[in-house]
């Protein structure tokens, strides 16, 4: 079996490679077209209308009887999340470069992701059949940019050469003058792929079929087989969700260790849910029943409804290596979303939550003072497919405000908060605390200087744990950070304290402390990748240096350059389109959230808030009282 995922820059012809695989492999008749919407791997109806991939999907074919599950992924940034998750669960991954283009800035993201994953890549350098196609210089444009551990698969002394960077034994042969046949040279070669020392490249043309089936027999002789184990207790995660029309909701999954099977029970988080049915991926998006999935396989649950996107399942002690969100990339925008109709309020809501069950990176809230919802997003171009999403699948048309840049805010000066949450009875929880700023970048620290005899160690770890929620709005509505918060005094009493009594309190007493304080704006600062052609540097830097840039580097070759910037996100998020225009589509630009900086004093952003705020003690005391389960700002 291999569990392999397909990424590449948008438009290099990932999507058209899969519907290769698929047809060489007999999982599909007839090849679908990317253009024409036809395509299997693009089974949203938005994706079919705009000829793009916009969630990952999975498909199962078989090549000379070895179980193949291939993953397709977006290619646009926008959906970074998405592409994130899908790296969750592969063993092996194909990246897809250009050979006209040759290596884009999200190639650049891309395999700096795969890398950080460990994940065995090879690489396909497509479009041999476009004008001035180059595998060569793609191929030096990755060992520049990327890994100088990059060689054809067809070059017999290259990947000798490759071999002998992580082999004694081959650099003293290969220094001899011998040359290892297939037999002798892969085995090295998928020990130094493992250990991300090697990248061997295939060339090809998706769109005329060539190279596909030397492609297809590289998966088998060089991606590793997953490692796992049926004996094993169960570990899986799930990484992505779907919605089928009759099935409901399904949980896409990926077995790292153990089995499980239709009727299962899982307890998760404290509530027990019974696996209803368990589907194979097929090529034609429907899936096929099996009812057992075991370690290594791909598929799809249902019976697990409101179960999130990241969920383990099992023993995490099992995952292969760390998963989190937002490592690729995070959202920047804030929109307000409202239906056309208003009556629908609830409904738009629903959907929107249902959205973010498939992507937790939307983050939705709804202010019951404003009555509107709001979600985080990626760019311009995943809030038109929302947009179109909620229209289409929830018959639901609705009005996106302009989008809002997302800020921070810290505390501008140290301060002292307190509370004495002592009415209405039954309750007792006061709080001292001390708040000072942090260098940026430091987020958010803890301590406690107070003895156990005034406030219990127990209760001293709800402050702790209540400061995430205390800190989601400042004075401002944006998340705070860059803060150190010192518990300096206080008490619990041992007859009318009640156990949450402190997660209530400290909200209360941390925007005493930041009305106090006073907070200044955190702006963030984006690490940006630009590529172009050379003529034009002196134009793009001295843009960058409008819009408040600095530059990092510069390198030159081949007519083209790159740039490395930081770029604050507020004078910076449309110039991908600029440059876009500027360079007639040669050049891009591909950018990451790289931190916060202070914002100029000119700048003023506010959010508005959600729930009822902490000053306002009365108001927020009843609400926090029947939320206290985590919601209390976001009723």
């Amino acid at each position: 079996m291999r569990n392999i995922a397909i990424f590449a820059h948008v438009d290099a012809g990932k999507t058209t490679l899969s519907e290769q695989l698929l047809s060489h492999a007999g999982a599909i008749r007839v090849r679908g077209a990317v253009d024409q919407g036809t395509a299997h791997t693009d089974r949203l109806p938005v994706e079919r209308r705009r000829g793009i991939s916009v969630q990952s999907s999975c498909a199962t074919l078989c090549w000379k009887g070895e179980e193949i599950h291939l993953i397709d992924t977006p290619g646009h940034s926008d959906f970074a999340a998405e592409v994130e998750r899908a790296l969750w669960a592969p063993d092996g991954a194909i990246l897809v470069i250009s050979a006209a283009e040759g290596v884009q800035p999200q190639t650049e993201v891309l395999f700096d992701a795969l890398k950080a994953a460990r994940i065995p890549t090879l690489l396909f350098i497509n479009k041999m059949d476009r004008e001035g196609a180059d595998a060569e210089r793609a191929l030096s444009e990755f060992r520049e940019i990327l890994s100088p551990n990059a060689a054809f698969l067809t070059d017999a002394e290259d990947m000798m050469a490759l071999v002998a960077e992580s082999s004694d034994q081959a650099a003293e042969d290969y220094l001899c003058g011998e040359i290892y046949d297939q037999e002798k040279l892969y085995p090295l070669l998928r020990s130094a792929m493992q250990e991300m020392q090697a990248f061997p490249a295939l060339t090809g043309s998706a769109l005329r079929d060539q190279g596909v089936p030397q492609l297809l027999d590289a998966i088998l002789d060089l991606l590793p087989a997953p490692a796992g184990k049926e004996e094993d207790p169960l570990c899986a995660i799930c990484y992505a969700a779907s919605q089928d029309p009759l099935l409901g909701r399904g949980v896409h999954v990926r077995i790292f260790s153990g089995t499980l099977q239709n009727r299962d029970a899982l307890t998760l988080s404290g509530v027990q849910r019974k696996i209803t049915q368990i589907r194979l991926w097929t090529a034609d998006g429907r899936g096929q029943d099996t009812g057992r999935l075991s370690a290594g396989q791909i598929g799809v649950l249902y019976g697990l409804s409101d179960v999130k996107v990241g969920t383990v399942l099992g023993d995490e002690s099992y995952l292969p290596r760390p998963m989190a969100l937002g490592a690729l990339r995070e959202p920047l925008l804030s929109v307000r979303v409202t239906p056309l109709d208003r009556a629908r309020d609830h409904e738009c809501r629903k959907a929107l939550m249902e959205l973010a069950g498939e992507d937790p990176l939307l983050s939705v809230s709804y202010s019951e003072e404003t009555k509107e919802t709001t979600l985080r997003a990626m760019g311009k171009m995943q809030l038109e497919i929302l947009e179109e999403m909620l229209r289409t699948r929830f018959s639901l048309p609705c009005q996106f405000t302009q989008p809002q840049l997302i800020y921070r805010e810290t505390i501008a000066a140290p301060s002292e908060g307190f509370v004495a949450y002592t009415m209405p009875k039954p309750c007792w929880a006061i709080i001292n605390l001390y708040i000072e700023p942090l260098p940026r970048g430091s987020g958010v620290q803890f301590q406690s200087t107070v003895a156990p005899r005034d406030i219990a160690l127990r209760y001293q770890h709800q402050v702790e744990n209540a400061l995430p929620l205390a800190l989601r709005q400042g004075m401002k509505g944006w998340q705070v950070t860059d803060v150190k918060v010192t518990l300096t005094g206080g008490n619990h009493h041992e007859i009318h304290t009640h156990p949450l009594d402190f997660v209530v309190a400290t909200p209360m007493a941390m925007m005493d402390g930041l009305r106090r304080g006073g907070t200044k704006l955190l702006e963030p600062v984006l690490q940006a990748h630009i590529w172009a052609p050379e003529a034009l540097s002196g134009r793009i830097i001295s843009d960058i240096n409008q819009m408040r840039g600095q530059v990092e580097e510069t390198v030159n070759g081949r007519g083209m350059m790159r740039i490395r910037a930081i770029l604050p996100a507020a004078t910076s998020l449309s110039y991908s389109e600029t440059l876009l225009q500027l360079t007639s589509g040669r050049g891009g630009m591909n950018v990451k959230l790289m931190g916060y900086q202070d914002a100029p004093a000119d700048v003023q952003a506010e959010m508005p808030r959600r729930g009822v705020n902490p000053l306002d003690t009365a108001k927020y005391i009843l609400a926090a009282r029947s939320a206290l389960e985590g919601e209390i700002f976001d009723r």
